[in-house]
């Protein structure tokens, strides 16, 4: 999709949010691909969550996840710094410093809160991509500290590491020298206000001289990206300002005299959540007339109209997106809810088609599971309806739902059928922690 938030409830004055979108998630894994690989982590393993959270941090948690608020994204002005955060954090990964830190601490609460976060992890794929889904992960917030703190010796192997796979990345360092700068005037602000990347990941000078130092004698120190990083990275950050602000202040930092594409991007989505779909039509408009093959902005013209109740109109540019880029699986769901939503029974099949590719990529996505339970109940394919509703059950954690939709559809089925023993599979989840396993009757 083009924009999803997933809630995450830790505590009322701690409420945060995980971000999903192709067009970032794409853009954040072009960064971190060539610096996974120079780090020795498998590029396909290490998953990047994108937090919805103004202030400047990132973490690593849960064995090979990064996190990374949208406050760093916005604060990073070139690609370059935002590569060395996340080579910063792949030395987390790369020396364990997670594990390691969880021993040192020795504490019955870290086992606790690193299970909410795979939890709040799994939530980002699986929860209501549509509305948003609400997720108990209690107190997460506030343990957030005592987990995420790494010691100065880690943090120096983290930053020497980071300098490591940068060269052989063939990638400067000078932008990671310019984010550790913007954390110099952070040591002065009162820890209460201090941005969590501080408290997390202690500050020293000496820190900074080291990749002063480097970066004075690097060959790479002028290097620059391909062009396209840059225009892309500004689109990222145009796109993530405009969907968390509000059009006054989007107006303020991209007024209508900037007919960057990034501009226009930013007030095209900022004047769709108005909503105001003739100003975002035009500039949308003028995005399409440029690039007619960017999928990200036929996908965000789509859910414009799919949101507005016009799901027939959405349909076009969805299945635009959708041929661009189809292994993306948030387009393919989107463009299946504009099927099933157009009313249209000969689309409930192509509906289908694409919840399943959908699926292939991201089997946790519930909301997929959700919307091909809807399509095979319409198309009348019922037993099929209730094994799709039996894994949406299982995502959400509905367990007596979860029972009776898997018991429903295992009475159609022929045993050792591949959708027989995936239901079977189900009910042995349902059934762990239980005295008796869970049995259909």
């Amino acid at each position: 999709m083009a924009f999803v938030a997933v809630t995450v409830i830790a505590a009322p004055a701690h409420a945060r949010s995980f971000i999903r979108d192709t067009e970032i998630e794409a853009i954040l894994q072009a960064y971190a691909t060539p610096v996974f690989r120079a780090a020795g982590l498998d590029a396909q393993s290490v998953r990047i969550y994108i937090v919805n959270d103004p202030a400047l941090n990132a973490f690593v948690a849960g064995g090979q996840r990064i996190f990374i608020n949208t406050g760093t994204i916005d604060r990073a002005a070139t690609p370059e710094e935002l590569i060395g955060v996340i080579a910063h954090e792949s030395g987390h990964i790369a020396g364990a410093h997670l594990s390691r830190t969880q021993r040192a601490l020795e504490n019955a609460r870290v086992t606790t809160i690193l299970g909410q976060v795979a939890a709040v992890a799994a939530a980002v794929a699986s929860g209501r991509a549509d509305v948003g889904a609400a997720v108990a992960a209690g107190g997460i917030q506030a343990g957030m500290g005592s987990i995420f703190s790494y010691s100065r010796v880690q943090e120096s192997a983290a930053d020497q590491a980071a300098i490591r796979y940068l060269d052989r990345a063939g990638i400067s360092s000078a932008g990671l020298l310019r984010f550790m700068r913007l954390l110099e005037d952070q040591e002065l602000v009162r820890s209460s206000r201090q941005d969590p990347y501080l408290r997390t990941h202690p500050f020293a000078r000496n820190r900074v001289e080291v990749l002063q130092a480097h970066v004075a004698q690097s060959p790479l120190r002028h290097a620059r990206l391909p062009d396209r990083y840059y225009e892309n990275h500004a689109r990222m950050r145009a796109k993530l300002f405009a969907y968390q602000n509000s059009l006054t202040r989007t107006l303020r930092r991209y007024p209508e005299d900037d007919v960057s594409v990034p501009a226009r991007y930013a007030r095209a989505i900022a004047y769709a959540r108005l909503p105001d779909f003739g100003k975002a039509g035009a500039e949308l408009a003028f995005l399409n007339e440029a690039e007619p093959d960017n999928p990200y902005f036929h996908e965000v013209k789509g859910q414009m109209l799919l949101e507005g109740g016009d799901a027939v109109a959405a349909l076009a540019p969805l299945q635009v997106a959708a041929d661009l880029v189809p292994q993306a699986p948030l387009i393919r769901t989107l463009l299946a809810h504009a099927q099933i939503e157009s009313g249209d029974p000969d689309l409930l099949k192509p509906a289908q088609t694409n919840l399943v590719a959908a699926i292939s990529h991201e089997r946790r996505s519930a909301q997929s599971w959700r919307f091909l339970a809807i399509a095979y109940g319409r198309d009348g394919r019922e037993t099929l309806a209730s094994y799709a509703q039996a894994e949406y059950a299982l995502l959400r954690g509905d367990r007596e739902i979860a029972v009776f939709h898997a018991c429903q559809a295992l009475r159609h089925l022929t045993t050792g059928d591949p959708t027989w023993l995936r239901l079977h599979d189900i009910l042995n989840a349902l059934s762990e922690g239980l005295e008796e396993p869970v049995a259909c009757r």
